[in-house]
C-alpha cells in the first residue's frame, strides 16, 4: 500500500480486522512496492482460508418437545464451506431475533432507509402463542426465507452475525432431557413441499425407530458410527438399502441390514415374491461373492422377482436366480434421478448383507424368515412353466409368460421393413387355447372344509323328498 510517495504503511490482519501499521522512515525505505503487495496478498488469502461460511440452510422439519415444558423447534440442516453438515434445532422467537439483529446491523439493505433499496428477505413477526397448526404453516415460508437469506451478497451471508447463530450450540449436540413418559414427536417436511413457495404443507409424519443389532463403523463423512443396542430413528428409507438416520443431533446414512424393528423381526413394509418380474436394466457390473449372488455386467435386462429393503434385490437371468444390488439397477423406460446419482456417487460399494455381519445381537427370538435361493429358483421356474400355457385374465386365448421371455417372443414377430408380412396362420384345432373346466370333485378338493359343508348341505337339501 503506498501513502504519498513512500511506502509508509503496511497492512495486517488481526482479530478478523484489517488494521493499518506505520512503520520508522528508516523501515520505509527498504520496503518496496512489490514486497508490500505480496504481503497484502498473503493477509487476504490468509483471511478468505480462516473465514468458514454458511453454504446452505435446508429446513427439514420441526419437533414437539415437552421438557421442560411443551415447545416448538425447527430441524435445520447447515452446510458450511468446509463441506461439513450439522444438524441445528432453533425456536422461532430466536430465528425471528435474529432478523431483527441482521436488519440493525444492515439498514441499508433492510429498507430503512428507502423501501427499494430492500434485499433482506421478510419475515412474520411472532405469536403470543405458537401451538402445531401455526408451527406447521410456518414451515413454507421460513424455508423460503432460509434460502433467500443465503443468497444474499457475500457481507450478509458470510457476516459474523450469521455464522454465530448457525454454528451448533452445546444444547443441539446434547438435547435436553426426555419427559419422564412423553417422547418428542418429530415432523418432517417433504421435499417436494420445501422446494415449493407456498406456505401448505404435508401433514405429520411419525419417525419409526429401530434398534442397531452390531457395532458399525462410517466408511465415508455422510455415513453414522453406532453401537450395538443404539436406538434410531429412521427419516429416509432408501431402496438401494441405506436408510437416513437421527441418532440425538446426529443424521446420517446407515447400511439396512444392520438395523432392525423393535416389533418383531420382520419388516412390514417388505413385499412378498412377484415371479412374474419387473424389467430392469444394469448400470453397473457386479461380481458374484456369495453363493446365492449373480455376476453380471453393465447393460443387461433381468427381471426382478423380490425388492428386499437391505438394497440385495432377488434377479432373474433366464433360468438362473440370485442376489444382485439394487443400486446398480434401473426400470426401464425411467431415468435415474439427479439425487439418486449424487447418493450413488457418495457409497461407491452396495451396503453389507446380513450373512455377512459378524456378533449379530438381536433382541427377537425367532429370527427373520429367510426364503432360500433354491426356493426363488424353484418357484420361478415353475411359475414361467405354468404362465407358458396359461390364459391371461380378461383375454381367452391369450398366454402369459414372464417379461423377460414375452420380450424375446415378440422380437421374433417383429418384421423388417423390406420384409413383406406373412398372413397370420389359424392355431391348430388338435391344441385349444382353453384349458377344460375342471370336474365338481377336484374343485371340491381344492375347498375349504366350510365350502365343503355348505355343498353338502345343499346337496342334501336338494334331494330331500318333498312332504305332503
Amino acid at each position: 500500500m503506498r501513502c504519498g510517495k513512500l511506502n509508509c504503511c503496511s497492512s495486517s490482519f488481526r482479530g478478523g480486522a484489517l488494521t493499518l501499521v506505520t512503520y520508522p522512515p528508516a523501515i520505509k525505505r527498504s520496503f518496496s512496492g512489490s514486497l508490500v503487495l505480496s504481503l497484502l496478498r498473503v493477509v487476504s488469502l490468509t483471511s478468505s482460508m480462516e473465514t468458514v461460511y454458511v453454504r446452505h440452510v435446508e429446513l427439514l422439519g420441526f419437533e414437539k418437545r415437552f421438557y421442560p415444558s411443551q415447545h416448538y423447534v425447527y430441524m435445520l440442516l447447515i452446510k458450511w464451506s468446509d463441506l461439513s453438515e450439522k444438524l441445528i434445532y432453533r425456536k422461532y422467537p430466536e430465528i425471528y431475533t435474529f432478523h431483527k439483529s441482521l436488519k440493525e446491523m444492515f439498514p441499508i439493505e433492510a429498507g430503512h432507509i428507502d423501501a427499494k433499496d430492500r434485499v433482506i428477505p421478510s419475515l412474520p413477526a411472532t405469536k403470543w402463542f405458537d401451538n402445531q397448526k401455526t408451527t406447521e404453516t410456518r414451515q413454507g415460508t421460513l424455508a423460503e426465507y432460509c434460502r433467500d437469506l443465503i443468497a444474499l451478497p457475500p457481507k450478509i451471508s458470510h457476516c459474523q452475525l450469521l455464522r454465530e447463530f448457525f454454528q451448533v450450540r452445546p444444547e443441539d449436540e446434547n438435547p435436553p432431557a426426555p419427559h419422564p413418559y412423553k417422547r418428542n414427536e418429530t415432523y418432517v417436511m417433504t421435499k417436494d413441499r420445501a422446494r415449493d413457495n407456498k406456505t401448505e404443507i404435508t401433514g405429520p409424519i411419525i419417525l419409526e425407530t429401530y434398534r442397531v443389532i452390531a457395532d458399525y463403523k462410517q466408511s465415508s463423512k455422510f455415513e453414522l458410527s453406532l453401537d450395538v443396542g443404539t436406538l434410531v430413528d429412521i427419516v429416509e428409507k432408501s431402496s438401494n438399502g441405506w436408510w437416513f438416520c437421527q441418532c440425538d443431533a446426529r443424521r446420517g446414512w446407515v447400511a439396512a441390514s444392520y438395523l432392525e424393528p423393535l416389533e418383531s423381526p420382520e419388516e412390514a413394509e417388505e413385499a412378498e415374491p412377484n415371479y412374474e418380474g419387473e424389467l430392469y436394466v444394469t448400470t453397473k457390473g457386479y461380481k458374484a461373492v456369495e453363493d446365492d449372488e449373480l455376476t453380471l455386467v453393465a447393460g443387461e435386462t433381468i427381471e426382478v422377482i423380490h425388492k428386499l429393503l437391505d438394497g440385495w434385490w432377488v434377479v432373474r437371468k433366464g433360468e438362473e436366480t440370485g442376489h444382485y444390488p439394487s443400486m446398480f439397477l434401473l426400470k426401464t423406460g425411467e431415468k435415474r434421478e439427479a439425487a439418486n446419482e449424487m447418493n450413488i456417487s457418495r457409497r461407491k460399494t452396495p451396503p453389507p448383507r446380513r450373512n455377512t455381519i459378524r456378533n449379530v445381537q438381536s433382541i427377537h427370538a425367532k429370527g427373520r424368515k429367510k426364503i432360500s435361493q433354491d426356493a426363488y429358483r424353484r418357484n420361478s421356474r415353475r411359475y414361467v412353466q405354468q404362465s407358458r400355457g396359461r390364459p391371461a385374465k380378461g383375454r381367452p386365448g391369450v398366454a402369459t409368460q414372464s417379461p423377460l421371455l414375452e420380450r424375446s417372443s415378440n422380437s421374433e414377430n417383429i418384421t423388417p421393413k423390406s420384409e413383406v408380412p406373412k398372413p397370420r396362420t389359424e392355431p391348430k384345432k388338435d391344441f385349444p387355447m382353453i384349458p377344460p373346466r375342471p370336474s365338481p370333485e377336484l374343485i371340491l378338493e381344492r375347498c375349504t372344509e366350510d365350502t365343503c359343508k355348505k355343498v353338502s348341505i345343499r346337496k342334501a337339501r336338494d334331494v330331500r323328498p318333498e312332504t305332503t
